[in-house]
């Protein structure tokens, strides 16, 4: 049997072979490897990069729908607003004009 010199001392070739846990670390890092590439792709596919950028951003998902939401990040600060079916009332001011194009983009301005 061929013996083989280790820090622990001496093991026989075919006692090192027999570890169970031999292989587990390299599952694990196979795994970890994978999981980072699966993050990744779900980010590009959902368009959302702009949320690890500086830039201030506003993002409309599902506009004029009934699950409609709005996200806005502001510095660090992340806001989701849901639509809910109420309509707002009470007293105010006209503050400014919508204006909807052909291609079906709306444009605001502020008076």
């Amino acid at each position: 049997m061929k013996r083989v010199k280790h820090k622990t001392g001496y093991l026989s070739q075919s006692e090192h072979d027999d570890d169970p846990l031999s292989g587990m670390a390299n599952l694990f890092d196979v795994a970890m490897v994978f999981a980072v590439a699966l993050m990744v792709a779900v980010v590009l596919r959902m368009q959302i990069t702009e949320m690890f950028t500086q830039e201030d951003f506003t993002m409309v998902k599902n506009p004029g729908q009934e699950d409609m939401e709005i996200i806005v990040k502001e510095g660090e600060e992340i806001h989701r607003y849901e639509a809910t079916g109420e309509q707002g009332s009470g007293k105010g001011k006209r503050v400014g004009t919508a204006y909807q194009l052909e291609d079906g983009r709306i444009i605001y301005v502020p008076e």
